[in-house]
């Protein structure tokens, strides 16, 4: 392949149409689920008149009429979206902006320009998701992109395409080593460089700041990871293992809310008992303000803040996967609580639950004591025919009174809802936590997997000289959610798409290896690659000596190790691609080259008697030396004549062309 520097005669012929469209369907496949059908229609119907142009010679629209689409789909994009700003209204403009520049390319330069938006669109793939695969289909549209350019370059566009594909492939694997050290090298700075669009961050299913009945229940049914634990040293049992999150203070009788937290925090609110836990989490975005933590944590991650009713909360809303540290204490007593939280906890909706309202009293008439109406209630969840179930029937007005009374089928928020209600009614200060508990180990990355199926709400009753102590009643009814796990309460459904086959067995196993495999992989990735920021580069590059804090050091030593690595590539394509010269056409080179510099430069397909020829006709005065020395190249060359190489080569030194 030899590039052409004549690229007026340069057109974009049916095949490399084909590439080029080709290119830009592989990276629009994955917007097809984000962008409005109007969108793709427009992109599918220009994409298409280009090839039937190229395929059976369809008239291409004229240049006003390019103008007169370009503005309409202009138009159209602002219309959908409001704004020509931002993630999806960005990515749609550049879908429809794709389709008219692949109208009206013609030229190398515009086939050049459409490349470039098509690399660019490849990056706006990334806006949506940053897994594994979304990265491997990527990069095997890198590759096609890099195969199509080839073919622009190439002199007739009609280089074997596996020649494509295993040339573009061989360039990137070149670049591979340089990318890997400005990857791990380059200096990370504490913030972005630049800002995401506002819409750049979509909603993810979790925990929210309220509680109403079937909420949590709906959560359950993702499988989606939460956040991922590594402990420092073994792991506390299941049942301790509660994920605090947002506390639920007030209610109307049918949705509780965190209400606003205060932020200050006073370390006698915690008495201190058994051993710490000392662990690092790696949470998923979800969009809200808190960070999670076994109960009780004591210490506070930084740029977060705990909250009276120890919660870790940010400032900002997590929309970027983080990592931190706590230590917390299991076994700790939340040993005070100020009257005003006394009285916010035991507040009630007038003219709610008056049935509930009822049975609390009836206790509080029999039993004085707190601690034995507790148990009293938990004792009524366990002998009265409730059930542990994913799908509750549907309440309607009083959801208390009709769970409690009716139909006594739900999940954990109805549990510990009505337990809630039962204890203010009955004057114990009660609240709800909302959280995960349990997780399930994953051998393979020796670390806890906190899926959003894991989520759950529990109370929290305030005893007196106890403190705040935690009841969940969840246990009284489906101990084995507590004991084992959500898996053991609720078993997931097999695969991807829920294959219902039964747990337990080979084929289960089998899925579980796969599973964990699968999300270590996922782990791996979030660490090293999405997860590779200031903190873990100062990490990585202090196990070889390197300070990663001196910026103007790392950078030049980026610089060097890439110029090195470049001038080794160097060497080794031009060692590759040197092809062994014997000395007559070593010779006849350097007299060819004296001709060049003369003005008289040799065809690649002129054979040298043609080439004398034309340099005698143009320049007369050299007849005599280059018939000669012609004469003596093509005898040696091609006649196997006994000609002295050493004449040879003298009177190629001899030449001086005038």
């Amino acid at each position: 392949m030899r590039a052409n520097p004549e690229t007026r005669h340069w057109t974009l012929t049916p095949e490399r149409t084909l590439w080029i469209t080709g290119c830009l369907v592989l990276v629009m496949v994955p917007h097809m689920a984000r962008l409005p059908v109007w969108v793709l229609a427009s992109f599918a119907a220009l994409a298409g008149w280009r090839v039937a142009h190229a395929v059976r010679g369809v008239a291409l629209p004229s240049k006003w009429l390019v103008i007169l689409l370009s503005a309409s789909m202009l138009g159209a994009v602002y219309v959908s979206y409001g704004t020509l700003f931002g993630r999806s209204a960005g990515v749609a403009l550049l879908a429809v902006l794709a389709g008219m520049k692949l109208m009206e390319s013609r030229s190398l330069r515009d086939a050049y320009v459409l490349s470039s938006l098509g690399f660019f669109l490849v990056v706006t793939n990334f806006l949506y998701s940053q897994s594994i695969v979304t990265g491997v289909y990527m990069l095997a549209v890198v590759l096609f992109m890099t195969a199509t350019l080839i073919g622009f370059a190439s002199e007739r566009g009609e280089l074997d395409p596996r020649a494509r594909l295993r040339m573009a492939a061989g360039i990137l694997a070149q670049a591979t080593p340089i990318m890997l050290v400005l990857f791990f090298l380059f200096p990370r700075l504490p913030g972005p460089l630049w800002g995401l669009p506002r819409d750049a961050h979509d909603a993810v299913s979790g925990l929210s700041e309220s509680m109403s009945p079937g909420q949590i229940s709906r959560l359950s049914l993702s499988d989606a990871v939460a956040f991922r634990v590594k402990f420092q040293g073994k792991a506390p049992a299941p049942s301790r293992l509660y994920w605090r999150g947002p506390v639920m203070w007030d209610t109307d009788g049918r949705e509780w809310r965190s209400g606003q937290p205060a932020r200050s925090w006073r370390a006698q609110y915690v008495e201190l008992l058994g051993d710490p836990v000392d662990y690092t989490i790696t949470i998923e975005p979800h969009q809200q303000f808190w960070l999670f933590a076994l109960e009780v944590p004591t210490t506070v991650p930084r740029g977060a803040q705990m909250t009276q009713d120890f919660q870790l909360r940010t400032p900002k809303r997590l929309r970027a996967r983080r990592r931190y540290q706590v230590r917390s204490f299991p076994a700790a007593r939340l040993s005070r609580a100020s009257i005003e939280e006394q009285t916010a906890a035991l507040a009630l909706p007038p003219g709610m639950h008056p049935r509930a309202r009822d049975l609390a009293g009836t206790w509080r008439a029999q039993l004085q004591d707190d601690d034995a109406i507790v148990a009293r209630a938990l004792a009524y969840f366990a002998q009265q025919p409730f059930i542990y179930t994913l799908s509750p029937p549907l309440l309607k007005d009083d959801p208390v009174d009709e769970f409690l009374f009716d139909t006594r089928s739900g999940f954990c928020e109805n549990y510990a809802s009505s337990f809630a209600v039962l204890m203010r009614a009955a004057g114990i200060p009660a609240r709800i936590v909302t959280g995960y508990q349990g997780g399930e180990l994953n051998p393979l990355g020796d670390y806890l997997i906190v899926r959003q199926r894991d989520a759950h709400a529990w109370t929290e009753v305030w005893l007196g000289e106890r403190g705040w102590v935690r009841v969940d009643p969840t246990g009284a009814v489906s101990p084995n959610r507590i004991q084992l796990g959500m898996d053991a309460a609720i078993p997931p459904t097999m695969g991807p798409a829920g294959l219902d086959l039964p747990s337990g067995g080979p084929l289960w196993e089998t899925w579980r290896r796969w599973r964990h495999g699968v999300d270590a992989i996922k782990a791996g990735w979030n660490e090293w690659v999405l997860g590779y920021g200031t903190r873990r580069q100062h990490e990585l590059l202090a196990l070889f000596g390197v300070d990663a804090g001196n910026l103007r050091g790392l950078s030049m030593s980026m610089l060097a190790i890439v110029g090195i690595m470049l001038g080794v590539l160097a060497l080794w394509l031009a060692r590759r691609r040197r092809v062994p010269v014997d000395p007559i056409s070593r010779a006849y080179g350097r007299f060819c080259r004296k001709l060049a510099r003369a003005g008289v430069t040799r065809h690649g397909a002129e054979g040298p008697v043609d080439f004398a020829a034309r340099v005698v006709s143009t320049r007369p005065l050299l007849r005599e030396p280059v018939e000669r020395i012609t004469g003596m190249y093509v005898a040696l060359r091609y006649g196997g004549k006994n000609i002295p190489m050493g004449e040879f080569k003298r009177a190629v030194s001899a030449f001086r062309p005038r």
